[in-house]
This record gives C-alpha cells, sequence and structure tokens, in this order.
C-alpha cells in the first residue's frame, strides 16, 4: 500500500469535502490541487468522480428525511410531486449545456489560470448580488416548498455558469436564486438538492466514460478519498446552514479574490 497516494487521496478528500457546497468552486480547487500534486491525469479524472460521489450522499443523508418524504408524497402529495418537478426542471439546462459543450469546457477552461479568473470574477459577482439583495427588502420565496416551476427554471439557468470551472456550481445557484426572488435559506437548500441529481447524473456518465481505468489496486486510495470527502462535506453542509442564518457571502467573495490572485501569480510565472 503506497502511503504518499493515500497522503495525496486524504487532502483531495478534504477538498472536495469542505469545497463541494461552498460558494467556492470545488472543480476549481480539485484543478488546483491536483496541479500542485502532479495528479491531473485520467486516473485522477476518476478519482475525482469517486469522491464527488462521497460529497453527493452527504447531503442524501443530511436531508434524507427531506428525499424520504418526497419520494413517499410522489403519487398523493402536491406538495412533494412540485419539490420534484421543480429538481427536473433546473436540471435540464446544465445538463443540456454541459453534453453540448463538454469537450470544449475541458479543453479550454480546466486550467489554473482560467480557474483563477473565474473566482475573482464569481466574487464580484457575489458582491453586486448581496448589494442587490440589502436594497430589495423581504424575499418574494422564503421557502424550498413555496417554489414554482418559473423559479426553478431560473436557477437552473444560472447553474450553467458553474460548468465553467471555478465559477461554483452552488455559488451559481444560491446566487442565481437569490438574485431571482429566493431567500438567503431557500436558495442555499435548494442548492444542496439539486446537486443530488446533477451530481449523480454528471458522476455517472464519467464513471461509465473512464470505467476502463478503474482498478481493483485503487481501491483503498478510492476508499480513503471518498470517506474524506463524504465526512467533509457532512461537517461543511451543517456549517453553511447555520452561516446563512446570520450571515451574509461576502467573506467567500473575499476569499476567492484572495485564491485568485494567488493562483494566477503562482501559474502565470
Amino acid at each position: 500500500m503506497d502511503l504518499h497516494s493515500l497522503f495525496d487521496a486524504f487532502i483531495q478528500g478534504v477538498v472536495e469535502g469542505l469545497t463541494e457546497f461552498l460558494p467556492v468552486s470545488s472543480t476549481g480547487h480539485l484543478i488546483i490541487v491536483s496541479d500542485l500534486l502532479g495528479l491531473n491525469d485520467e486516473k485522477g479524472k476518476v478519482f475525482d468522480i469517486v469522491i464527488q460521489l462521497g460529497a453527493i450522499l452527504a447531503i442524501c443523508w443530511e436531508y434524507r428525511a427531506r428525499f424520504a418524504r418526497a419520494f413517499a408524497g410522489l403519487g398523493s402529495d402536491p406538495v412533494q410531486q412540485r419539490f420534484a418537478a421543480n429538481l427536473f426542471v433546473a436540471f435540464l439546462p446544465a445538463a443540456i449545456v454541459g453534453l453540448a459543450f463538454q469537450k470544449q469546457i475541458k479543453a479550454y477552461l480546466f486550467n489554473p489560470v482560467s480557474v483563477a479568473m473565474a473566482l475573482i470574477a464569481g466574487a464580484i459577482a457575489i458582491f453586486v448580488i448581496e448589494r442587490w439583495y440589502a436594497k430589495h427588502g423581504a424575499p418574494r420565496v422564503t421557502s424550498v416548498d413555496e417554489m414554482d416551476w418559473k423559479d426553478a427554471l431560473k436557477v437552473g439557468l444560472a447553474q450553467c455558469f458553474s460548468l465553467i470551472p471555478g465559477t461554483s456550481r452552488s455559488g451559481a445557484t444560491i446566487m442565481g436564486g437569490m438574485l431571482f426572488g429566493l431567500s438567503r435559506q431557500a436558495a442555499t437548500e435548494f442548492s444542496f438538492f439539486l446537486a443530488v441529481p446533477i451530481m449523480f447524473a454528471a458522476s455517472g456518465y464519467q464513471m461509465v466514460k473512464y470505467r476502463a481505468l478503474l482498478s481493483r489496486d485503487d481501491l483503498a486510495t478510492f476508499a480513503v478519498g471518498f470517506i474524506v470527502s463524504f465526512a467533509f462535506a457532512l461537517l461543511a453542509v451543517k456549517a453553511l446552514i447555520r452561516y446563512v442564518a446570520r450571515h451574509d457571502f461576502k467573506a467567500f467573495a473575499w476569499y476567492r479574490i484572495a485564491l485568485g490572485v494567488v493562483v494566477l501569480g503562482y501559474f502565470s510565472r
């Protein structure tokens, strides 16, 4: 067993778990960390899929009662039917755009410099939207169950920006939701729920695509990354829910700018 590989898996699992549901871009962080660790090869892509699955399952576990309620009520409960329909509507735009342009995105944008620029651009968007949100009083939608299909579609369209590495899927959906009238809490929770279908679909597609690279020899490394990602994602989700109850997202914007500047300085040499 290669202890160095296990340590790398641990580091990447921590990075994925902590950043997947925060508005700081987990993909961007993984590209940067993988580049620093020298792991930006085909096997690294498979590993990224595995640790993303760990993060997704953290959401499924944290909100297991909510998802169970949705499944149980699909046949008879209008609220749960609307919830499921909203997730489907919000899922579609990024799924369609991602399938259409995935090759171009990976060819031109999966690099540290592009990530750094997206981090900074996303930070500016957070500042602008937070200022707009503060000026427009009480939000129109205060709960996920109050959303209609038009709200879901708008959040889904916002999610398309997250296909650019460094933008952040959670950042795009939360900020988009707030811009379109959702409360900070509702936008954050819907972002969590929406992560499940979009990330399962993306991970499933990539797993099939790279299945030839799966090896029994990598089982221990993948297991470490998966478990660590699950644990740290669970901590991050719980912390973010508590955070948004009292704070805005400007602190994350400052972090994005600082990281973007450091990455530009390091990789532009």
